[in-house]
């Protein structure tokens, strides 16, 4: 009983950690940020002070947040407007490019300012994939995948973890 009882009292916390990560970061913004005019570089205390837990882990440790979770159901319900990176304000996608793939998490088939996004290569789940990252910041954003068949003018998918953007809705 003692084994139990310790088991509840250490897992406990974590547990509650997960249910905490799940939730959606931040309501949206009612006007875009700042658009950054260089680089941004912090401390990894600035970024842990700065982001939410589930940002830090994925914008700053290219995690993957749980598919078809609140996040992501928001965002099919999220209308006209641009989404931006959490870490530094970056415009990043638009409305105008989302649409519903299906796979559980956001997706664009091309972003809203192109300059703003980075591809590389990505071989961390021993294949290849693009990575998709902030330009500005550095910030994970997710992957890109090619040729897929989505009937969208690039056949292109943006996989996008919601929690690494904030959404301002157009006025």
């Amino acid at each position: 009983m003692n084994s139990l009882r310790t088991l509840i009292v250490l897992a406990l916390p974590f547990s509650l950690l997960v249910c905490a990560a799940c939730e959606p970061a931040k309501h949206p913004m009612k006007t875009p940020p700042e658009e950054p005019t260089t680089t941004v570089v912090k401390t990894d205390a600035e970024w842990k002070q700065q982001l939410t837990p589930e940002q830090y882990r994925i914008l700053r440790h290219a995690g993957t947040e749980a598919a078809h979770g609140k996040v992501y159901e928001e965002f099919k319900k999220q209308g006209g407007g641009t989404y931006h990176c959490a870490g530094c304000g970056a415009l990043l996608f638009s409305s105008e490019q989302k649409f519903d793939s299906r796979c559980g998490w956001p997706s664009f088939y091309d972003p809203a300012k192109a300059k703003n996004v980075k591809l590389s290569q990505d071989y961390s789940m021993g294949t290849l994939r693009t990575e998709v990252t902030c330009a500005i910041c550095g910030g994970h954003l997710g992957h890109r995948f090619d040729g897929e068949g989505f009937h969208t003018p690039t056949d292109q998918r943006y996989c996008i973890n919601g929690a690494a953007l904030t959404f301002v809705p157009a006025k």
